[in-house]
């Protein structure tokens, strides 16, 4: 096996190693992936400032989201099915993340349960929410999620409806997958992922099958999931939330300066710059390109963080140098999941830790609070 320098190194492994529905479902967008493929390109309209002769020998890539020191502002995003990409995929994810000194945001739509993730981390993790129509199963998973000591509360708001996504259709990826013969000759082109898969003790989803009247198993999940996406979700409920939760709150899903003040007006600790990795509104700018504008007008009165296109540890710099305070990474850290499990997670943020701290040397920057504009072109 060559040596992963990169990112890319770990998708292509990624690739590889697991089956086609899968892989397919962490790397592609929706309609044209138009959004999708420039939330990455966008990066490379801006250029660094490179400086010399500064004193760099004392890089600290330390900082704090949500108050929680961090080795590095980095969290990792929450992303469905984790758990399919590698075995206890979300536990693997928990507990690399803890190892380095990053948060961890486990997904609504897990396949561990908030209750199993919370046994085998000894550190808080955070939470994402989807709001569904069955209002008392959202209050008891917010609940549920509170007795586990989840120490944020992250609510995507950009999921009220579903993206037209091409290759998961294709695919028969649902909730739960369909299982067709093609994609199982398939799985049975990569024996690792399939032998790996034969000794889970977690298919379903853990935290919704046997938490929801109806849903005691993967069978009767599909019609509930289908039918359980919530239009009607609006500003107003945000106050509903913050009642049953009463801690901090991270609304992920803002693309537009003027719903990141509103969502400043309901008390939000923080907000996500994020179009959901492209898999929404296909035809939506890059992240890269709206967070200077939401970021003049949220000011300090909340924390900025950047998610989708994130590839490289010189984009973290590019978000940072450009408004945010911290970064979420959905795909790079799943790249590593698929390629080679918690090692692979590891081996992700230890590429990312390494091309951010080299950048700040090349920008003359030895704290991330020394990141700014003054260092983009």
């Amino acid at each position: 096996m060559r040596k992963i320098t990169s990112i890319e190194d770990l998708r292509a492994l990624h690739k590889r190693r697991t089956p086609k529905m899968f892989y397919d479902y962490v790397d592609s967008g929706s309609w044209s992936e138009t959004t999708y493929q420039n939330n990455s390109s966008a990066f490379n309209n801006y250029k660094f400032r490179q400086r010399v002769l500064v004193d760099i020998d004392n890089r600290n890539l330390k900082t704090t989201m949500l108050g929680q020191e961090v080795s590095m502002p980095v969290a990792l995003a929450p992303v469905g099915l984790t758990g399919m990409q590698w075995v206890n995929g979300e536990i693997k994810a928990a507990q690399a993340a803890e190892e380095f000194g990053v948060p961890f945001c486990l997904s609504t739509m897990s396949i561990c349960s908030i209750e199993g993730v919370a046994e085998t981390v000894s550190k808080p993790f955070w939470f994402q929410l989807y709001v569904m129509r069955d209002r008392d199963y959202i209050k008891r998973l917010i609940l549920r999620a509170k007795a586990a000591g989840c120490s944020a509360l992250v609510l995507t708001v950009d999921l009220q409806i579903m993206g037209q996504r091409h290759k998961d259709i294709k695919n028969g990826l649902s909730t739960p997958p369909k299982f067709t013969a093609r994609t199982m000759l398939n799985i049975a082109m990569h024996p690792g992922w399939a032998l790996r898969m034969l000794g889970a003790k977690r298919y379903n989803f853990g935290n919704v099958v046997g938490h929801v009247e109806g849903v005691e198993k993967l069978a009767t999940l599909s019609q509930w999931s289908n039918e359980q996406l919530d239009p009607t979700l609006t500003w107003q409920d945000i106050s509903w939330i913050k009642d049953i939760w009463q801690g901090p709150l991270v609304i992920k899903g803002i693309m537009d300066a003027e719903d990141a003040d509103e969502a400043i007006r309901h008390g939000v600790d923080a907000i996500v710059v994020s179009n959901h990795g492209g898999r929404q509104l296909d035809g939506a700018p890059a992240t890269i390109d709206v967070i200077s504008d939401i970021s003049k007008t949220v000011g300090r009165r909340a924390e900025i963080w950047l998610d989708s296109g994130i590839r490289s540890g010189q984009d973290i710099f590019k978000a940072l140098a450009l408004g945010a305070n911290g970064t979420m990474i959905g795909r790079a850290y799943q790249y590593g999941l698929g390629a080679m499990g918690k090692a692979g997670i590891s081996k992700c943020l230890e590429i990312l830790r390494k091309e951010l701290d080299l950048t700040m040397g090349f920008c003359g920057a030895n704290e991330i609070t020394d990141i700014s504009k003054n260092n983009i072109l």
